[in-house]
């Protein structure tokens, strides 16, 4: 019904949900936002880039915690190099709770848009 009016559909789940990506990409779900660092993303990689949008998130447990900004910029680099396609993409997203690092927070916004920046420039 959504599809049918012009809407997008989106998801979203906490969990490790790699065995129904595919089925969703098939039901018309346009974008998911899920624990991408509890999962494979080689593996997701290869069977739904391009087919969908991946939404967030940055690991809350291990990486938005970290004291060294660089794990911040390295999970972004990680996510940009398996899952960036400008045919999906990416909504660069991530929940800044209790127990998050600023410095890795602000680290992580700065990555994307170095990210952006470089993807403009190969357009």
């Amino acid at each position: 019904m959504a599809k049918a009016n012009g809407k997008f559909a989106f998801m979203h789940s906490d969990g490790h949900i790699s065995e129904i990506y595919t089925e969703l990409v098939e039901v018309g779900v346009d974008a998911i936002n899920s624990q991408l660092f509890c999962m494979d993303m080689v593996e997701l990689a290869k069977s739904v880039k391009s087919k969908i949008t991946f939404w967030g998130e940055v690991d809350r447990q291990h990486i938005l915690p970290s004291k060294n900004p660089q794990d911040g910029r390295d999970a972004v680099r990680t996510i940009a190099k398996h899952l960036y396609d400008p045919r999906g993409g990416i909504i660069a997203q991530y929940e800044f709770g209790a127990g998050a690092n600023p410095e890795t927070a602000i680290a992580i916004f700065e990555e994307w848009e170095k990210v952006n920046s470089e993807n403009r420039k190969n357009l």
